[in-house]
């Protein structure tokens, strides 16, 4: 298949920990769809990560030349502490980010010291395994603020015409009391469905006006179901990034389950 030259913005469920890549069956599904993701996407020149799992006071961005990995995950097999995903990383592109951002009046910072969390190297283990892709991260803001995630994400949009994958790497359910054994595993959550079918919608919808579709996310908390879903929204606020960065109606390219959770993953 050949890429829409557009898709270069992909929001996608992680997982849970290093569960993907150790063939948990909860994960089957998702395993699948992010080994398929590169037939759709192609294989982009570099990628910009905005994962759940690193918040800071400003945007910060990954600035070293190699970053290591942060096994940021408690309670799983010795080996599931000594993957490897050696992919460079691209301190020049950290650079220009940063301007782009300063730009858009943010107040980027650059850290030639952090690594590479789960968030990206679990699922581009799966998409890109030769890690030969050089990478980049991008921190969420503490604030949690879905206004200024969706800004941040403007200021990257012409990062799309240099061929830059920005994948923004959560999970439309996070709910982590949930998951517990006295819920139920395979959906059947009134709850979870409700959100997913509200998300859909919101990204999706062609007929809605981009001022609709924005207002929708910056107000999501008020959508059904959403604070049984995301207690916190660490992991919902990467797709307002991608929002931000990909404009426009998405296409919704993953909706299964994922830990029993009905959950979902947009393109744009």
């Amino acid at each position: 298949m050949v890429r829409a030259m557009s898709e270069r913005v992909l929001c996608i469920p992680h997982g849970g920990g290093p569960m993907p890549v150790m063939g948990d069956p909860s994960h089957d599904r998702l395993v699948e769809f992010l080994r398929r993701t590169p037939d759709r996407i192609g294989r982009p020149a570099a990628i910009v990560v905005v994962s759940a799992h690193w918040e800071c006071a400003r945007p910060t961005l990954t600035a070293g030349p190699a970053p290591s990995l942060i096994y940021d995950y408690g309670g799983f097999p010795a080996e599931t502490y000594t993957l490897e995903y050696p992919a460079p990383g691209d301190p020049d592109l950290a650079g220009r980010v940063a301007g782009m951002l300063g730009d858009a009046g943010f107040d980027p910072v650059l850290d030639a010291d952090r690594g590479f969390d789960h968030g990206m190297f679990i699922p581009l283990l799966l998409m890109y395994p030769d890690a030969s892709i050089p990478v980049i991260q991008l921190s969420m803001l503490r604030s949690l603020d879905p206004a200024a995630h969706i800004e941040m994400g403007a200021a990257l949009a012409p990062l799309v015409h240099d061929d830059v994958l920005i994948l923004g790497s959560g999970f439309t359910f996070h709910n982590m009391n949930a998951f517990g054994p006295t819920h139920p595993v395979t959906g059947g959550d009134p709850e979870n469905e409700a959100f997913e079918e509200w998300l859909g919608d919101t990204c999706t919808n062609p007929d809605l006006t981009e001022a609709e579709r924005t207002t929708r996310l910056v107000d999501w908390a008020e959508a059904p179901g959403a604070r049984w879903c995301h207690p916190r929204e660490e992991h919902l606020l990467p797709l307002h990034v991608c929002y931000g960065a990909g404009g426009g109606p998405a296409s919704r390219v993953f909706d299964d389950l994922v830990l029993g959770k009905r959950a979902g993953g947009y393109i744009w």
